[in-house]
């Protein structure tokens, strides 16, 4: 049993508990302990949900070491999977900052050499025109119908 809970071990700490449920049963709790980094990036929840089973000593003795191990490989694939996560997510955020950063200074450039009597062009216009060809009046139909529906 507790060669199987090694490698989450190595993580955080672990509170096991053990209660008798009936004359013949035993309930088993293994609650893995919440880090500080955890409660900070809201991700103790999914890597602090414990696991509970409910057996007699044999069932317990036979089963207990394989469902301890998937618990285990499933504890340390989500904190993989949500480690991955959060660096590409900081990546794509460091990413979209400089790109916004790149593009203020070239707004601002671009910005300056410009005329201030010079129209500007913008892509509403397109919108509207769609619109108006469908009809003020039509209540059925899509902005990508051609000709307006004649209900009457």
């Amino acid at each position: 049993m507790f060669q199987e809970l090694m490698p989450l071990l190595v993580q955080r700490t672990l509170i096991v508990t053990l209660s008798r449920v009936s004359d013949e049963q035993i309930s088993v709790n293994i609650i893995p302990k919440p880090l500080k980094f955890d409660q900070h990036n809201n991700e103790g929840a999914a890597l602090t949900t414990p696991l509970s089973v409910i057996g007699t000593p044999k069932e317990l003795d036979e089963q207990l070491p394989r469902q301890l191990v998937e618990f285990v490989e499933t504890h340390l694939e989500l904190s993989s999977t949500l480690k991955s996560a959060k660096e590409q997510m900081e990546a794509a955020a460091r990413a979209a900052r400089e790109a916004a950063k790149k593009s203020t200074t070239s707004k601002s450039h671009a910005g300056s050499s410009k005329r201030a009597d010079e129209p500007q062009s913008t892509a509403e216009p397109t919108q509207a025109m769609a619109t108006d060809a469908v009809g003020a009046d039509a209540s059925t139909g899509s902005l990508f119908d051609l000709e307006p529906k004649n209900d009457q």
